[in-house]
């Protein structure tokens, strides 16, 4: 099947000469009349060049997602390639060691595949589609996944309930494309954690958090150790792991902290860890909690749109003035924000504000990013959503 053409108007095809991998509706200057959400479009400039391929998806400010800026036919061999490049692009960071068996395969945009998000499992790969033409391409995606790993996959899931626009959450199931494993173990660093695939955030994990994680274990020697948000317990583990003396951690979901308990148990670190589900801000008010060498605060998004950005920002910086007043003396704040819109200058300001208010001295030890996992295409600077700070608490 051929793809359609969309043209733009006049001037707007500087993006994508810029190999920006998105075209706003703003820009298009005409769509086909027999045009439908996850169709396949060549984009072409206002004199008929071409520029890309993308996925088409109509009611959002975001219209075109381009996959190639080749033309080129989108089949089996097109994906075949994708997972086959993005596998070779972690092996040749050395990311892939004998102690690992859990890491994130296709990073959306940061791997050329915008909407697309594939994580590996140990014997289980995730698809998560963020746009129904990825939806409509996994068929061909799990093929190519299946041809990659030979046997060492067994399972592949495929969800897009949860992340694809509201009008395909009556049509669009989750569902097995190949086996029907829900439970897994992976070992991270030699860490081993339970995975849900089904009823797991995200697609069961955080795996972009893997090079944070072990930079808090390094620190965490003969060390009381405090994580909020600390969903099935990633910082919590490698704190244990790397000799701290206790670990509390608190999450609102129930489910989170049974699953953390198991996977502190799956590790032999019961007798030190204690989980509280709880409100963070709640707990952190606290003043029967006591003050902590190393405190974590990775919370959810706060914003997820721009209009949301200031009552987002305000958030966190009362969530840090409560984390801050939790640090020990000579201790150390891990920070994150993984609201897009809330930019790396824009968080730390943020925390700049907080640290005012709480009245400590405090220096910044590290920034913190995503794991190359999650890579950021050059050319999509949005690709960058994961900020954090390492920071050195003093009264």
């Amino acid at each position: 099947m051929h793809p359609h053409h969309v043209k733009l108007k006049k001037g707007k095809e500087v993006s994508l000469q810029r190999k920006h991998p998105w075209v706003f509706s703003g820009a298009i200057q005409s769509l086909p009349k027999s045009l439908t959400d996850g169709d396949l479009v060549d984009v072409l400039s206002f004199d008929n060049t071409y520029l890309a391929t993308g996925h088409f998806q109509g009611g959002g400010s975001i219209a075109v997602r381009v996959i190639s800026f080749e033309k080129r036919e989108i089949n089996q061999l097109f994906w075949n390639e994708k997972i086959a490049n993005a596998y070779t692009f972690r092996q040749n960071l050395q990311f892939l060691t004998s102690d690992t068996n859990t890491f994130r395969l296709i990073h959306g945009e940061g791997d050329g595949v915008p909407g697309l998000i594939v994580d590996i499992y140990n014997d289980v790969a995730v698809i998560q589609c963020h746009s129904i033409g990825v939806h409509l391409a996994a068929d061909m995606i799990s093929e190519a996944i299946a041809i990659q790993f030979k046997h060492s996959i067994g399972t592949i899931y495929l969800r897009g309930r949860d992340t694809l626009p509201e009008q395909y959450s009556t049509t669009v199931m989750d569902s097995f494309l190949i086996g029907n494993k829900e439970e897994t173990t992976v070992s991270e660093n030699g860490i081993k954690f339970k995975i849900n695939v089904i009823t797991g955030q995200k697609t069961g994990f955080f795996l972009d958090q893997r090079e944070n994680r072990k930079l808090v274990g390094e620190y965490s020697e003969n060390k009381t150790v405090l994580n909020c948000f600390c969903y099935t317990g990633g910082f919590s583990l490698y704190a244990l792991y790397h000799g701290a003396l206790s670990v509390d951690s608190v999450d609102i979901s129930q489910k989170a902290v049974d699953l953390m308990e198991e996977n502190v148990i799956l590790n032999g670190f019961a007798e030190k860890h204690k989980g509280y589900c709880a409100n963070v801000m709640q707990f952190l008010h606290d003043p029967e909690i006591p003050q902590y060498d190393i405190v974590i605060v990775d919370p959810p998004a706060f914003a997820k749109s721009l209009h949301k950005r200031h009552n987002a920002v305000q958030a966190y910086k009362r969530l840090n003035v409560l984390a801050l007043k939790k640090v020990k003396n000579t201790g150390y704040l891990f920070t994150f924000s993984c609201s897009q819109v809330v930019g790396t200058q824009l968080f730390y300001d943020t925390i700049v504000a907080a640290g005012m208010e709480a009245g400590k001295k405090i220096r910044v030890v590290k920034s913190l990013s995503q794991g190359p996992d999650h890579p950021i295409n050059l050319f999509h600077p949005e690709g960058h959503y994961l900020k954090g700070l390492m920071l050195y608490v003093e009264n």
